[in-house]
């Protein structure tokens, strides 16, 4: 078994996108739209995502939905970087609401960071040199 995919509800199907490939550095891998059962479906990852054996985000975007509630139970998508403050400046520069700054995680030597997509959903920024990723 291997994780595929992780799908988020979004407001905006382009906005989603442009966010997750300029300022998160993604790959647009593919598109479905599907007007008879009302949702678009956009397929984002790093290189190939599952043809390069990585992971994927589907982006779902609902006809006629702009928002969503994001509840208590889910909590964050983790991407390894090699350099979060580089990273966290791109995100900043494009938009991308930071919401914790790089730094090491309480008690320990990982550098981490924090930021927000345009959904509002909570992504992690780990620097791999500094977990052994």
């Amino acid at each position: 078994m291997k994780l595929l995919h992780t799908m988020l509800r979004v407001g905006n199907l382009q906005r989603s996108i442009d966010f997750y490939t300029k300022a998160v550095g993604m790959t647009l891998l593919r598109t479905t739209d599907r007007p008879d059962q009302k949702y678009s479906l956009a397929f984002v990852a790093f290189g190939k995502g599952n043809a390069d054996g990585a992971a994927e985000i589907e982006l779902t975007y609902n006809y006629g939905v702009e928002s969503y509630e994001s509840g208590t139970a889910f909590g964050h998508i983790a991407i390894g970087v090699d350099d979060v403050a580089a990273t966290c400046e791109r995100v900043r520069q494009a938009g991308g609401v930071i919401t914790r700054e790089a730094g090491p995680v309480k008690g320990g030597s990982t550098i981490i960071a924090f930021f927000e997509d345009p959904d509002h959903y909570k992504i992690e920024l780990i620097q791999t040199s500094t977990r052994g990723l």
